[in-house]
């Protein structure tokens, strides 16, 4: 259970590194007053593409594309809607994400801290009461990860290659745009690029050591199921190598902030705690029910070119803008 802390390490500097985890990243991005965000996570988003497929090809990992949730309101594809939603509105009202935010711990940032109570409230109320609930309500079985429809090559019916080719050449544009008509600004130690690029590097070295992908929301329900077999209300729970795995993440940022004390840090967002606990739990409930989080789906499920991953991502966006649009 000890691989995992490496590439925790890895993903937990890289993000403070490249000050993406500053919760003012967050909110300028939200409002799209400034593009550091989004060009560090299409960066990092199109790099681990091209390593994970390299290491598919090779056979090196075997990695299934993400699976639609569903929760059986409106179709197969609703949890990751509705969860997307409830991520993003979480991002908007916490200013971090389920990544971000154990690199806000790990940074000392006080509205990290109780973000992640947040998050750890919102594992609970997921594993005990609305898990099964949905589980119960959702109509049919969870969609085969090998339905045609899971991947962009099969439900567009082009070749992956192609797909990659399409894929990559828009990543690429989208962020050359960026940074020539709006030169996002980064208060991190390293620009947009160069930090996606070492998000990249944390996502090989989660290859390399353990054969599968970056993701860290699957922590709290980790955790919650680990709280109700405590009590008395579950079996022991099988693994906890997120746990251990976000545990590095907080590791990795204070060697950055303890390293580089003098680093450029972006002027001071006040949060209240009970704004940071509140956002904390819409992230875990969000992320779970949509079954996977920025990194999970944002950056590793659209490596594997999962339509799951960008409804989610879509939904996430749409949330976290609507919400900054409500409460500003």
């Amino acid at each position: 259970m000890l691989k995992p802390i490496i590439p925790g390490v890895a993903f937990g500097a890289a993000l403070a590194a490249a000050g993406i985890h500053q919760p003012t990243v967050i909110v300028e991005q939200m409002s799209f007053q400034n593009w550091h965000m989004i060009t560090t996570f299409l960066t990092a988003a199109g790099a681990s593409t091209i390593l994970v497929n390299i290491f598919q090809r090779l056979g090196y990992i075997h990695l299934n594309p993400r699976a639609f949730s569903t929760i059986g309101i409106f179709g197969p594809f609703d949890g990751n809607i509705i969860g997307g939603c409830l991520l993003g509105a979480g991002m908007t009202i916490s200013d971090s994400c389920p990544g971000t935010l154990f690199a806000q711990v790990g940074a000392g940032m006080r509205s990290g801290l109780y973000s992640m109570i947040g998050g750890i409230l919102g594992g609970v109320l997921w594993s005990g009461l609305l898990r099964p609930t949905l589980r119960s309500q959702a109509t049919g079985k969870p969609m085969d990860t090998r339905d045609d429809r899971l991947t962009l090559d099969r439900w567009t019916g082009i070749s992956k290659q192609r797909v990659l080719i399409v894929l990559e050449s828009t990543f690429a544009s989208v962020i050359a745009a960026t940074v020539y008509f709006t030169s996002p600004k980064s208060n991190g130690l390293v620009g947009p690029v160069v930090g996606g690029l070492m998000i990249a590097g944390a996502q090989l070295t989660s290859i390399l050591i353990r054969k599968s992908l970056l993701g860290t929301s699957s922590s709290f329900e980790e955790v919650g199921d680990y709280v109700w077999w405590a009590i008395g209300q579950g079996v022991r729970p099988k693994s906890y190598s997120t746990i251990v795995f976000t545990a590095g993440m907080i590791f990795g940022a204070l060697v950055i902030f303890l390293a580089f004390p003098s680093a450029p840090v972006a002027p001071e967002v006040v949060i209240k705690p009970t704004r940071s606990l509140l956002g904390g739990i819409l992230i875990a409930i969000g992320s779970r029910m949509a079954g996977g989080c920025t990194s999970g789906h944002g950056i590793s499920g659209i490596s594997l070119l999962s339509i799951s991953s960008l409804i989610t991502v879509a939904s996430m966006f749409a949330g976290g803008a609507g919400v900054t649009a409500v409460i500003g």
